[in-house]
């Protein structure tokens, strides 16, 4: 082989080898859809590079191994658009979404062709202006002030769904030959929750939101540091172009994404501002299904030439409007740190907070999650905190506004006591929470006594109620429920006649509960309600179950080591026999005559459910309602699922699963409406 031939194969390998990067790289980032393996991909970068390597004078710019690779900048330089990059009027409702159709509508050109609306989501992230010569990116800045931005070229070149050169495709669009288009830097919510944990292991500074993560890491001077966060890029307008462009905004979203732009797969057209409304109405409800965050949704005159001659009213023009969501974000003072005590004694700490609205309701408290949270936070008292409220869950604390610190803020110490009872506290080493061991603590009993109601479906009996009957040495456990009389309730403040004939009654029906019910409702470590199916599927009595040793136990299939262990210590306890015989003596059903299923005819019959994310109560707990209202709860996503229960920092395959199958997703608060069960 000559030297020219052999150079000419290289070449065409090398265009070939980026060809074929590039479309895996699209498949993979654009369209989650990936078709070879990582090994694979791996194989064909190396090769790439290897060839670079030893024909150093054949790399380009837009070459799949240069998106890393240069040295930090000293300074960002300023950039002037094309076009101002402008903002939008807001509307926060269907009456406000009215009233600037109102006003702007008098614009209207004469002539315009039939109105038609598109419907974007509003992303939460950093916008950025991309430039392209010859379908090859040359450059991109933020949105700055407009008319002015900052140059992070070299940042988003490491940005995996941004196409380093635009594709031409047989029998697709040919990209003009100057191209500038506007779009959105964001990161997922799981690969966010997936950095702040890298962070939190390497004792770095934690990202507030996935926003401020997708700008900090863009604005970094190093690309290398950009390179290691997970950004991502959706497009969504054209700014500038050389040559004739699709006339509306629904077919530019189509062209974009037909040149290899990542596009949002949320847009919609409507033919009505009727149905625009009611689309924006249903948003706010489904907010959390999307994997990046949404603050609202733009709202868009479909045809482009309507648009522009409807002009601009200061920086906003008059053919769009951004429909805001509630603010899910906010920040308070944190006045102090209370400390809750669970049924099995762990404490958690609580944050006590000045009143403050976060997405349409007042905020006092908040979960602070554990002590170990707590610290690598760094959350002290008097503290200047942000407050989060997401997927209708119990609102959270995100961590301290630093920059607002006086120096007059208290550091929280672990407490050495249990705030019920006084006891001294303990903790495991492998463990974060910390413990009260004292098993006659009050708050503990309460707890439990709430516990074992709700397992048992006792309907009336809430967190008060216990708490009454606790203070007044009415219940020790939760079996002396069912020694209750009658003339003890009518002594207690909020206890009529009727409401006390009520409770009683639904203690007295609780005692023919299904034997796995009662399972659950022990309370018994990591036994919710599967694993209680599992055992009364195995075991007829409870007498068997207490008789059953680890390893009949660890034998039956899903049954870890950990619960077998927990099962065993449980039965082996002298108190807890005790427990099962005041049960027993008080005609609680302890054994089962066929084999059981779920309830039928529940509120829940007949649905599957799945559950994601932290909740605001154990995941088997939820299990157990679900179960015992005729609903059936599984481990995975699948076409037969009826709902996902999305709880605090949702994430992962079931996540991704349930929107690729369109299953519909609740939160704690919905589900407790389909159940219809009364608090207390």
């Amino acid at each position: 082989m000559n030297q020219i031939g052999g150079v000419e194969q290289v070449v065409g390998r090398i265009e070939r080898l980026r060809d074929e990067i590039n479309y895996h790289n699209y498949r993979y980032y654009v369209l989650n859809d990936p078709v070879v393996s990582d090994a694979e991909y791996d194989r064909l970068m190396d090769e790439l590079r290897a060839l670079e390597e030893e024909y150093p004078e054949l790399v380009t710019p837009d070459s799949p191994t240069q998106r890393v690779g240069e040295q930090p900048a000293e300074g960002f330089v300023k950039v002037e658009h094309p076009a101002p990059i402008l903002s939008l009027d807001k509307a926060t409702d269907g009456a406000e979404i009215w009233a600037w159709w109102e006003r702007v509508s008098k614009f209207l050109p004469e002539g315009a062709p039939p109105l038609a609306w598109v419907v974007e989501p509003k992303l939460d992230g950093l916008t950025v202006v991309l430039h392209y010569e010859d379908g090859l990116f040359t450059l991109g800045a933020t949105r700055g002030d407009g008319w002015v931005g900052e140059d992070v070229t070299s940042g988003l070149r490491t940005v995996r769904s941004l196409p380093l050169r635009i594709p031409v495709v047989s029998g697709g669009p040919r990209p003009p030959r100057r191209l500038v288009v506007r779009g959105e830097a964001i990161m997922l919510i799981e690969d966010f929750e997936a950095l702040n944990r890298r962070q939190a292991e390497a004792g770095e500074k934690l990202f507030a939101n996935p926003r401020n993560a997708a700008a900090g890491s863009l604005r970094q001077l190093d690309p290398r540091v950009t390179a290691e966060r997970p950004i991502t890029l959706l497009c969504y307008a054209i700014v500038e172009a050389d040559g004739s462009t699709p006339p509306t905004q629904w077919e530019t979203l189509a062209y974009l994404r037909a040149l290899g732009f990542p596009v949002s797969t949320y847009n919609a057209r409507y033919e009505s501002l009727d149905e625009v409304v009611a689309a924006c109405k249903a948003w706010v409800g489904r907010r959390d299904t999307v994997p990046y965050e949404v603050d609202g949704l733009v709202v868009k005159v479909d045809d482009l030439a309507t648009q522009a001659a409807m002009g601009v009213v200061g920086r906003a023009p008059r053919g769009g409007v951004a429909f805001k969501f509630p603010g899910r974000e906010a920040t308070t003072r944190l006045l102090d740190i209370g400390v809750n005590v669970g049924r099995t004694g762990a404490l958690t700490p609580y944050a006590v907070l000045e009143p403050v609205q976060v997405g349409g309701v007042t905020i006092q408290k908040a979960t602070l999650h554990n002590f170990e949270d707590l610290q690598r936070k760094d959350i002290r008292i008097g503290d200047w905190v942000i407050v989060r409220r997401a997927g209708d869950v119990i609102p959270y604390v995100v961590g301290p506004v630093e920059a607002r610190r006086t120096g007059e803020e208290r550091v929280y110490r672990l407490p050495e006591v249990c705030p019920s009872c006084g006891e001294p506290v303990d903790s495991a080493e492998d463990e974060v929470a910390v413990y009260c061991v004292n098993v006659a603590c009050p708050e503990q009993r309460v707890r439990r006594v709430r516990y074992f109601a709700a397992v048992m479906d006792i309907e009336g009996l809430g967190e008060r109620t216990a708490q009454t009957f606790v203070a007044h040495q009415l219940v020790r456990d939760a079996a002396d429920l069912y020694y209750l009389r009658r003339e003890d309730l009518l002594g207690l403040e909020g206890f009529a006649e009727k409401s006390t004939d009520n409770l009683l009654a639904a203690i007295a029906a609780s005692k023919e509960r299904p034997l796995a019910q009662v399972i659950a409702a022990l309370g018994i470590r990591g036994v919710g309600s599967t694993v209680a199916q599992l055992l009364a599927q195995h075991y007829r009595t409870l007498d068997e179950l207490a008789q059953a040793g680890r390893e009949a136990l660890e034998s039956i299939e899903g049954m870890g080591p950990h619960t077998a262990e927990a099962i065993v210590d449980w039965f082996g306890r002298a108190r807890n026999r005790e427990f099962v015989e005041k049960l027993r003596r008080a005609g609680v059903e302890l054994e089962q005559e066929e084999e059981i299923g779920p309830a039928e005819g529940g509120s829940l019959a007949g649905l599957t459910f799945v559950m994601t994310g932290t909740l605001s109560r154990p995941r088997s707990d939820v299990a157990a309602l679900i179960e015992q209202h005729g609903g059936k709860v599984t481990g995975s996503v699948s076409r037969n699922t009826d709902y996902l229960v999305v709880g605090e920092s949702p994430g992962g395959a079931k996540y991704r699963k349930a929107q690729q199958l369109e299953v519909p997703m609740i939160g704690e608060e919905r589900l407790a409406e389909m159940i219809g069960m009364g608090v207390d």
